[in-house]
Formats: structure tokens, sequence, C-alpha cells
């Protein structure tokens, strides 16, 4: 009988950096590498523990001095769409999305591209090469897929890839309790479509339809306006030093009276 045990990851520590979301503030995380046989089972656990994954990296903040990160998970089975996103799912009713392998194309690259160039130009990934966008969508060893969002045209809908302009694009990790969504991209000439929102409402059919309880957004940043829309997704838990937690939407709006 072999009772050799699996080794266990080993966890590794950032110098500190400035930190995106907040000024003033320092950053610092602690991170692990997702590969081998194991990696699926690991991404679970550490998903579930706060983690996020980049390529096959696994990271979550450890900052000195600020606890501001806070993981978000949707309930999914629970949900109900409020009466503006109800109008948001109604303003993209033309849309298909298909769901495909990690596999990145030139399309989704040149999106990405215009998305980062209006959304993020002084963001870490503003300079990410075709090469970079590549291994950030390959570079996994868990199930991940790229769900391609594109407007319907005539005759496409029973194609395999469907036609019609690309609009927006998520990378995202199938877990063994829901959809952890990894990067989310998108056409920013369409403000009026919110398509940020409605991929976040296509995975919560998506996870519901799996039967599957949470939909993870990362991190809700206390003070980062931009992180704010996060918490509209009602129910869900917020990661806690006892544990996950239900949110109560009053909180967010008493900590941003103060």
């Amino acid at each position: 009988m072999n009772t050799q045990s699996t080794p266990s990851p080993q966890f590794y520590l950032t110098a500190p950096a400035a930190c995106p979301y907040l000024p003033r503030e320092m950053e610092r995380k602690v991170f692990t590498h997702l590969v081998g046989p194991r990696a699926a089972e690991m991404n679970d656990i550490l998903t579930q523990g706060g983690f996020r994954r980049s390529q096959n990296i696994a990271y979550r903040p450890a900052c000195e001095s600020c606890r501001a990160c806070i993981s978000v998970r949707i309930l999914s089975q629970d949900f109900v769409p409020s009466r503006s996103m109800k109008r948001v799912l109604s303003a993209n009713s033309d849309i298909i999305a298909t769901e495909f392998p990690a596999q990145p194309s030139s399309e989704q690259y040149s999106l990405f591209r215009r998305y980062l160039d209006d959304r993020h130009q002084q963001g870490g990934m503003s300079d990410m090469t075709v090469l970079d966008y590549a291994i950030m969508v390959e570079d996994t060893h868990v199930n991940t897929r790229i769900i391609e969002y594109r407007r319907r045209e005539e005759g496409s809908g029973l194609e395999q890839r469907p036609r019609g302009e690309l609009l927006a694009a998520a990378l995202t990790d199938v877990m063994s309790d829901g959809l952890s969504m990894v990067y989310s991209y998108f056409n920013p000439d369409l403000d009026h479509r919110s398509l940020g929102t409605f991929m976040i409402l296509d995975h919560i059919k998506r996870t519901k339809a799996l039967g599957l309880p949470h939909v993870y957004l990362g991190y809700w940043v206390k003070g980062s306006r931009k992180m704010d829309y996060k918490t509209r997704f009602q129910p869900q838990e917020h990661l806690t030093p006892r544990g996950w937690e239900r949110f109560d939407p009053a909180d967010a709006v008493e900590d941003n009276s103060h």
C-alpha cells in the first residue's frame, strides 16, 4: 500500500508595491503555483479560501495594514434580478453567448486591447501584447473556458461558432461549487448595453443551470468606487475572519457615509 502523501503547495510572499485601488496604500500578496494533477482540486480549495487565479498562479492579498479587499461570491440559486438588471437582459436579447475551450484568438485580443486602452490605461495589464494575452488564456491547469458574446446575425444561431460582432468575452473557471470569473472585457463604446453586468447575469444563469451554488467575483475593495458594482448582485456572501457570511447591502451604504 502506498502511504506517501502528496507534496503540499509552497506559498510565497511578494514585495510591497503600490496598491492599484486605494491611494497611499501598499499591497502584498501571498501566492502559490497551480500545476500538476491536483491543480483543479487546489484551485477549488484556494478559491473557496479567498484566493484568485491568474494563469498558473493562485494569490490573495496579504497586506500589513489594510483589509479592504474582500472575497465575494453570489448565491446563484437564490438570486433574483432587479428591475434595472431585467432591463439589461432585455437590451442584450440579441446576443448569443457561446462557450469554448480556453483558446485565444486575434479577434479576442483586438477587443481586449480596445477595452484596456479605454478603461485601464494605467493598470498593470496596460502593456500586454498578443503573446501575453495568449498566455493569460491558455496557461491553465484547471477547467477553464472562454465565453464569447456576439451580436446575433440572421442565420448564425445554429452554427458551431456563430457569426456576428464580438462584443464581450469572459475567461471562466468551472469549479465543483460554481463558476469563477477570472477576467472579462467588452466593447467600451457600448455603455448603453451594460455588458459587464450582462456577463455576470449570464454566469448566474449558467451556474443555476449546472445546479451549483456560487459565482465567484473576486475582490470587492472597500473604498474603491470602481468595485462598488459587485455588491449589486444579491444575495451574496463575503469571506470574513469567521468564514463566508451573508452580506447586508446596508453595511456598504453605512461604510460609504462615514
